[in-house]
């Protein structure tokens, strides 16, 4: 049986680390001097050398070798070690032995001398893990350790470790492994193992590693079974479920141009050829960023050749900066979302549709009213104040104070939509639109991003009556987890349970509240009586 690449080129020496001659040096140098400490504390993200460092510190203090250039990997404690057959080099997992028992132990039996070894060294991985008891164990060995013993602590989670514990440790912070390195490790391995990678290959597998070489070396352990082929970078796509950098580039045109039509069936068929949408995401993620990075910075991303820069470049114009931030977002949540999705796709396609069709930055709605609101708001008033000059006809007089209410009666019941009748709870709620688009966003960026193209157009009661501009938006809005949450932020706004009633742009008889249509009881009002008796007649204000 073969054995991985991870384990077969685990390195071996402080150099043969990768990326990490902050730490190597500085322990390589520790070993020289003689000062060891008795606990360290390696943190960083995984796959970045914590615990092959642990362990060449491990030979590096119990080496038999005079040199100061330790350890040398031929004395028999370097050999032990190598092979995993060194008793006094004890590693624990700290996920699956968590207990107080667990640590327990570890103290009884850190207090015996080490068989063979010069030093007893412990390597805890993991150990953010421990219980708050079993922590509070551990401290009191790191209080007192014994002379002939190392504990290295190995997290990825350095916040979870209690401060005491972090005090009494020499801590090491392990970064991601830059890209050149990681490309030149990956390198080195594939001329040694016979493999022919070109560098396209090799580049994509770095950047699908963000920043961890097991997992680097774990890809292309995978890509070994092509041995005596070349490790192309379509054949790296395909087992990675990528695409090409212009499928990415072609997908940001339409996004540019605010084609719906042409991005999703672009998505869908990257989707038929065997491309993972997270992945399909991802990537468009960090191109998106690299737009980002030229309209703000002009440096671009790294790795990229002259005539994908020039594209990049173009596309990064096509974007104003507003939009391109937001653009960033939806897709972000869309990489959230679709963990979770039952259909992978479906946030990446929700996002895309949102990206085309949202505004980067829209005001909240303002009161809208047309030209031909004001002219029937004139009229009417005109009517109100003309109407009661009938009292001064000999024919028909009428007490002063019966007459003086009566047209405000007549002017509120003619009044348009957009009349002082009923406008305050419109206002009051659009006025308050901002602080409703901020709630929602809090809970869900894709349905923000729809109900800035929904604004409130009319209330009636406790029914808000909302524009959309897509029948997409319409259908999105009356889904029943959106309706609930849209409703729930508004009623608190109003003050009162409310509903919404969605309407496309197109719908305006909808938007119209309905206007009394009892002409009989109209004409029993006493001023309006007056008027028919001098020749007026009743009309529908348009």
């Amino acid at each position: 049986m073969s054995q991985a690449f991870y384990r077969k080129w685990r390195p071996r020496t402080f150099d043969e680390v990768v990326g990490q001659s902050h730490v190597t040096q500085t322990l390589h140098h520790g070993v020289k001097s003689g000062r060891i400490v008795h606990a360290y504390l390696f943190s960083g993200p995984r796959g970045t050398g914590k615990t092959s460092t642990a362990r060449i510190l491990a030979k590096a203090v119990n080496c038999l070798s005079e040199s100061d250039d330790r350890p040398c990997n031929v004395c028999q404690m370097c050999q032990a070690v190598d092979e995993g057959r060194l008793i006094d080099l004890i590693e624990i997992d700290a996920a699956s032995n968590r207990g107080i028992d667990d640590i327990r132990n570890l103290r009884e039996r850190i207090a015996f001398a080490p068989s063979e070894a010069r030093y007893k060294f412990y390597i805890i991985d993991e150990v953010h893990m421990l219980t708050p008891q079993a922590f509070n164990a551990l401290l009191k060995t790191l209080e007192e350790p014994p002379g002939h013993a190392i504990l290295v602590l190995a997290t990825t989670e350095p916040q979870e470790i209690p401060a005491t514990v972090l005090s009494r440790c020499q801590r090491f912070d392990f970064r991601p492994i830059p890209l050149e390195a990681m490309i030149a490790k990956l390198r080195a391995i594939a001329a040694e193992e016979g493999l022919g990678a070109n560098e396209a290959a090799l580049d994509l597998i770095a950047r699908q590693a963000t920043g961890s070489m097991r997992d680097a070396e774990s890809l292309l352990d995978q890509l070994a079974s092509y041995r005596g082929e070349e490790i192309t970078l379509r054949r790296v796509q395909t087992m990675l479920g990528t695409v090409s950098h212009q499928e990415i580039a072609d997908l940001v045109d339409h996004l540019a141009t605010r084609d719906v039509a042409a991005g999703l069936d672009r998505i869908g068929q990257a989707v038929v050829d065997g491309a993972d949408p997270r992945q399909l995401n991802k990537e468009l993620l960090e191109y998106l960023r690299g737009l980002l990075l030229m309209k703000t910075t002009n440096a671009g991303p790294q790795y990229t050749t002259e005539e994908q820069r020039s594209q990049m470049a173009r596309q990064a114009e096509s974007f104003t900066l507003d939009r391109l931030v937001a653009t960033i977002k939806l897709f972000s949540q869309a990489a959230q979302d679709s963990k979770a999705a039952s259909r992978p796709q479906l946030p990446l396609e929700l996002a895309f549709v949102e990206a085309t069709l949202s505004p980067e930055r829209e005001a909240a709605p303002t009161p809208q009213y047309s030209a031909s609101d004001e002219q029937s708001q004139e009229e009417t008033e005109e009517r109100t104040t003309t109407v009661p000059q009938v009292e001064h006809s000999p024919s028909r007089t009428r007490p002063q104070a019966d007459s003086r209410p009566k047209p405000s009666k007549l002017k509120d019941s003619a009044a348009p939509p957009g009349g002082k009748g009923k406008a305050a709870p419109l206002e009051r709620l659009q006025n308050n639109w901002t602080q409703i688009l901020a709630a929602i966003k809090a809970t869900s960026m894709h349905l923000e991003a729809v109900i800035k193209d929904c604004p409130a157009v009319a209330v009636d009661g406790d029914v808000v009556t909302l524009r959309a501009r897509s029948r997409f938006h319409k259908e999105r809005l009356e889904e029943n987890r959106a309706r609930q949450s849209v409703e729930e932020e508004i009623s608190k706004i109003m003050g009162q349970p409310c509903r919404i009633k969605c309407i496309l742009t197109s719908d305006k008889e909808q938007q119209e509240p309905q206007r009394p249509d009892d002409v009989e009881s109209l004409a029993e009002d006493p001023v309006v009586k007056a008027g028919l008796e001098l020749g007026g007649k009743i009309g529908r204000i348009q």
